[in-house]
């Protein structure tokens, strides 16, 4: 695996370190869990949905946590295995905790339960103050300035 040195890049680029380390993060042969499975979609212009395949969870044993652009979906499984004896077990009741790196603006407007998966609603909500817009060009300047004459002589400055 080859790790790129964007070292160069900083002396050119100023304050986008926190790019080359979320680049460096993805990078990292990190193992991930492969449970729970998810997908990610987009359903809309800047709208999204993780959904996860959770069954035998229940409400109560999910937590749904954002902080600092990240999303952190836990499940923490009561233990009622005592007194079953199983010939085979397939369904997996084990815990987890699965991490999502959000981008910039991006909020969780929802989750909801059904048939056995966890959808989480998400939407990238961009500052009006940050969102492109269109300047129109006026034939007219808008301020007229007149110059204006000066009746008295300017006043000689001197440095002494």
């Amino acid at each position: 695996m080859h790790t790129v040195d964007f070292s160069p890049f900083y002396r050119s680029f100023i304050g986008f370190d926190h790019l080359a380390n979320l680049m460096d993060a993805a990078a990292r042969n990190e193992k991930q869990p492969a449970y729970p499975p998810y997908n990610i979609e987009v359903t809309g212009e800047d709208q999204y949905r993780i959904t996860m395949a959770i069954a035998g969870f229940d409400e109560a044993e999910l937590s749904i946590e954002t902080e600092h652009n990240n999303l952190v979906v836990r499940g923490q499984k009561a233990d009622k295995t005592e007194g079953r004896r199983f010939l085979h077990q397939g369904i997996a009741e084990r815990n987890f905790e699965r991490k999502f790196q959000l981008s910039d603006y991006i909020k969780v407007t929802g989750a909801q339960m059904s048939h056995g998966l966890l959808h989480i609603e998400l939407v990238r909500e961009v500052p009006e103050a940050l969102k492109p817009r269109k300047i129109s060009i006026n034939q007219q300047p808008t301020v007229k300035v007149v110059p204006q004459l000066l009746d008295e002589p300017l006043a000689q400055v001197s440095n002494g």
